[in-house]
């Protein structure tokens, strides 16, 4: 159980978007991974801002069992009042925020002017990659946090839609590819549409004019600190769900 201790505490986040020692501490919790592609959304139950566990309580349990309450309780209280979370964002500038509690995921919905629907989902952190220290006495490595991030937007009638696969790093947006779909194409799946090229292949005038595109309607590096802010505070947040879980199904 000392693992599963040990495991959760290096959960603890900071809320600075740079990296720090708890993020380092996150990092060897997560050090087999590497940005992957965008992460199938998983769902558990969440259970958060409720009152603290009461270690007291009368359970008639085996010792093993009563042992596994008594440290989830002492773990739940730990991380409750040791770097209690937040109640998450519900709006960011003109986006409305959507928690999706006990998933991976976090969504947030938007409009353009009169014709455009813009629809936003992110992952809580699924990788990083290391960057040289800086400064003079500076050596090793840092590591940066990845968000792997989608924007649909979807003009107002439904007939098409262009969706941006983007990384959000802790201080910049980056856009990796664009796809345009009609309502035929999307919803016919006989239909293989052609998605295009790299962003890096498009041409240098082309791929300024993308980005452009997309900071008109509110998707920026602004955006890109929001997220990483937001998921710190959301993974204390999952991770005394998930605490609270497993509680819960060892009392059955």
């Amino acid at each position: 159980m000392s693992r599963l201790i040990r495991s959760a505490r290096r959960t603890i986040l900071s809320s600075s978007s740079s990296f720090s020692k708890t993020q380092f501490q996150w990092l060897q919790c997560h050090r087999s991974h590497r940005i992957p592609s965008v992460q199938s959304r998983i769902g558990t139950s969440a259970f958060l801002f409720r009152t603290r566990p009461y270690s007291t309580d009368i359970i008639t349990k085996s010792p093993f069992d009563s042992n596994i309450l008594r440290i989830l309780c002492s773990e739940i209280d730990y991380q409750s009042e040791y770097a209690p979370p937040h109640q998450p964002a519900t709006k960011f500038n003109s986006f409305a925020v959507e928690d999706r509690a006990g998933e991976q995921w976090m969504t947030m919905n938007g409009k353009f002017g009169d014709s455009e629907d813009i629809k936003i989902d992110a992952t809580m952190f699924d990788g990083f990659v290391s960057v040289p220290r800086v400064g003079d006495d500076a050596t090793g490595e840092d590591a940066r946090l990845h968000i792997s991030v989608i924007v649909d937007i979807t003009k107002i009638d439904g007939s098409k839609t262009a969706q941006f696969i983007c990384s959000a790093w802790p201080d910049a947006l980056e856009i990796h590819n664009v796809y345009v779909f009609s309502s035929t194409s999307r919803d016919n799946k006989l239909v293989r549409p052609y998605i295009g090229p790299h962003f890096r292949k498009l041409s240098g005038e082309l791929r300024r004019a993308l980005r452009e595109f997309l900071k008109a309607r509110g998707v920026n590096d602004e955006l890109s600190v929001f997220l990483h802010e937001y998921m710190m505070n959301k993974d204390r947040i999952e991770l005394i769900g998930w605490l609270w879980n497993l509680k819960s199904f060892v009392e059955k």
